[in-house]
Order: C-alpha cells, then structure tokens, then sequence
C-alpha cells in the first residue's frame, strides 16, 4: 500500500520521509547555541510561539561540521518535544510503497541507525528516514562526549 513521502537531500543523498513524522517544513531563523550540548545540536530556535531544538542531520550522518548556512527544516515530534531536523533542500511529498532496507544499497554505516526502508524512485532506491532514530543517535552522541 502506497503512503505519503516528503523528500529531501541530506549531505547529497537524496532521502525520503514519511509525511505523518512532519508537522511542517520551515526556513529557520536565529539558531541560540546550547553549551554541552553533542556536537548536531546546533541549539534552541523560536518558531511560531514555541521553541525548538535544532538538530544538524548531517552532522548525524558525517560528524564533519557542513556549512551552517542551511536553514531549511523539517519540524518533528519525538516524545512530546519538537524538533527541527535541518536538511540541504526540500522537494514534494509524492506517493510511494515503502520497501523493507537491503544492507547492500546503504551509502555507509551511519546510514543504517537513521534508515527504515526504502523507495523506488524512477528506478532509484531512496532511504527512508526514521525521523526518531535521528533524534535518539544525536542525543546519544551527546551523552558520548559529555
């Protein structure tokens, strides 16, 4: 059965997520850094009346620090606190049948803790994102170096 997938490009990957992980897709503003806080968590941003925390996926992904001019972001809910998950672009949602993640077709190991699956796109396969699982590898990463 065929769901809804936003996608996006992460460190030059591109990447799917499902549509009911996302509360909203927005450019961030002023990101207020947080001290002790793993090295993704690029801190607290303000977005319509509530704050959230700001997480660097790509730093998930490569702990070589990007350019930190992205501000696009995919807004999540884990546990009941918000996230902003920022990404290198954004494109449409569009409808596809998830397929389960075959080891073989991972880009690298870090992909493996933050993929749940795949879709075929015009006969490319793109990762599934698990939005929570990039939350949880980012505060563990944290708790690591603290």
């Amino acid at each position: 059965m065929s769901e809804l997938f936003l996608l996006a490009t992460i460190v030059g990957q591109d990447v799917a997520i499902r549509s009911d992980h996302v509360e909203s897709v927005v450019d961030i503003g002023e990101i207020t850094p947080v001290a002790r806080t793993a090295p993704a968590v690029r801190g607290l941003a303000a977005l319509r009346s509530r704050v959230v925390t700001v997480i660097d996926t790509a730093i998930v992904i490569d702990p070589v620090p990007p350019p930190a001019s992205r501000r696009r972001a995919v807004v999540t809910q884990v546990d009941g606190h918000h996230y902003a998950l920022l990404v290198d672009t954004l494109d449409d949602a569009h409808r596809f049948v998830p397929k389960p993640l075959s080891a073989g077709l991972l880009p690298g190991a870090a992909w493996a803790a933050i993929a749940s699956g795949l879709i075929d796109q015009d006969g490319r396969a793109v990762l599934i994102l698990d939005l929570p699982a990039i939350v949880a590898r980012a505060a563990d990463a944290g708790r690591v170096a603290a």
